[in-house]
């Protein structure tokens, strides 16, 4: 074989190798990447629990966030459970989610501090006082039945635990949020007329986070 010959013949020869060495390197799988989505999701959710954490203890489960208010504002509905889901109906749109709580509490993030705006212990509390026709859970708990119209936002159904077998006996109250008074109240039996809160000397507002 001449020079000449030989040169073409191992020019051909490197540029198979070449080929077969790009052939492997795109058969190898692509390093997995970090999502800068899901990263600032976990960031989010560890915030909004340690807010959760700070109204209600560490057993604090937050229920519903976003808009719940349809006030433009961050909401969280947090509740401690008492037991097991009720009833679901997955918790969309006009579809109830039912829980058994001991307490529960709503928060809001106004202009970077979350606020206790809703409180549920033993009574049923906004900033302004004891809701209007609210029931008494000493011991025995809520059950809270709530859903999230697009609408009209988050409604709420607290009935005293000891009287789930007899709600015409009218211990169960519906919350909604009040775009005029601008806090949740409680509705008549009609659900059109918002009632007004009794006076309390304990202000159930607290600045959660600084």
């Amino acid at each position: 074989m001449d020079i000449r010959h030989r040169g073409t013949a191992l020019a051909l020869l490197a540029f198979a190798i070449v080929l077969f060495l790009a052939g492997c390197n795109s058969a190898q799988p692509a390093a997995p990447s970090v999502s800068i989505a899901k990263l600032d999701s976990f960031i989010e959710s560890s915030e909004t629990q340690h807010v959760a954490e700070e109204a209600l203890g560490k057993d604090a489960e937050i229920l519903a966030r976003g808009d719940l208010a349809k006030n433009g504002s961050e909401q969280l509905l947090v509740v401690n459970r008492a037991g097991g889901t009720v009833s679901s109906s997955g918790g969309k749109s006009k579809s109830p989610f039912t829980i058994l709580s001991t307490r529960a509490a709503i928060l809001e993030n106004t202009s970077g501090k979350w606020v206790e705006v809703l409180l549920c212990d033993e009574h049923l509390k906004n900033p302004n006082g004891y809701l209007g026709g609210s029931p008494v859970a000493r011991e025995t708990g809520w059950r809270l039945e709530y859903t999230n119209d697009p609408k009209q936002g988050l409604e709420m159904k607290f009935t005293p635990a000891d009287a789930i077998m007899d709600e015409s006996t009218g211990k169960t109250v519906f919350v909604r949020w009040n775009a005029e008074a601008k806090r949740y109240q409680s509705l008549d039996s009609s659900h059109e007329r918002f009632l007004n809160e009794s006076p309390t000397l304990e202000i159930p507002e607290s600045v959660l986070k600084r």
